[in-house]
């Protein structure tokens, strides 16, 4: 039972990656393709998460969190230079 899972969430998360990557590439404004990279990256963090649990590793772990650290200060950043054109 724990692999049926483990496949469908990873089969789950390979779908959502992929419409994501679609809307960062067909969109034209620079602000939905902020949105778009943070919802990939998100997914990112969620299949290496699942990975961790299933391979009983925490490295994977140590990269799901340096992953959402940089997409966090790159979010904010990309976010206020599109709002006042400066970062800091």
């Amino acid at each position: 039972m724990h692999d049926v899972v483990y496949y469908a969430a990873m089969i789950w998360m390979t779908g959502l990656l992929c419409v994501c990557f679609g809307l960062v590439i067909r969109t034209h404004s620079s602000i939905v393709r902020i949105v778009g990279f943070d919802a990939m990256s998100l997914v990112l963090i969620s299949v290496l998460i699942l990975y961790s649990i299933t391979t009983e590793s925490s490295y994977y772990l140590d990269a799901a969190l340096l992953l959402a650290l940089v997409s966090f200060v790159s979010t904010i950043a990309a976010a206020r230079y599109h709002s006042e054109r400066r970062v800091f």
